[in-house]
């Protein structure tokens, strides 16, 4: 997590920064895309001529699916996208900390069951099983990049001076007259 300058002190590096700039990165990269492509070409062509052919309930299964398949990669691309604004400078990770927000990176599974999901198309069944696993890739890069931040020695100074500075406004708010809250403060009796 550091290394050691030529003067001895230590300079620390972020091992997921150099991995969300790095070659796996950029593979990474042009594997979401590629599968946005791959699943926008299913849905539009083949996918619908499949879905026309299942039952009524299975059909629901698949257009439940194809939404969250849809929803899914647009948020990876999205990341993905603000990803490489960061590797390329047009943005800094601050920046993209802050666009990150307005793009809901979360897990989503199948929405169907195991039964229902089986009886699905194998192209969609196969486009939704590897979003699935590049979600989970950039989830936990997406963890490693933007929480290591938030949970660092000056988050958790904040924090701290935080949760006093909302004690001090809670003792004051309701006079500080018990003793616990004198207590609390140090105050004594």
């Amino acid at each position: 997590m550091f290394n050691v300058r030529n003067d001895g002190s230590r300079n620390t590096v972020s091992f997921a920064s150099r991995l969300a700039s790095s070659e796996a990165f950029k593979t990474l990269f042009r594997e979401g895309m590629t599968l946005v492509e791959e699943a926008a070409a299913y849905l539009d062509g083949p996918g619908r001529q499949e879905s026309r052919l299942l039952s009524r309930s299975d059909a629901l299964a698949y257009a439940a699916e194809s939404m969250r398949l849809t929803t899914r990669l647009m948020q990876l691309a999205s990341w993905l996208l603000l990803q490489r604004a960061v590797n390329e400078g047009e943005m800094t990770q601050l920046q993209a900390s802050s666009e990150k927000n307005k793009v809901k990176l979360t897990r989503q599974d199948i929405a169907s069951s195991a039964e229902v999901f089986a009886r699905l198309p194998e192209p969609l069944r196969d486009l939704t099983t590897q979003s699935l696993r590049l979600q989970a890739r950039i989830v936990h890069l997406d963890r490693l990049l933007y929480t290591k931040a938030a949970d660092g020695p000056e988050a958790q100074a904040r924090a701290g001076i935080e949760a006093q500075l909302e004690k001090l406004r809670a003792a004051f708010q309701t006079g500080g007259e018990s003793k616990k809250d004198r207590d609390a403060f140090g105050f004594g009796s």
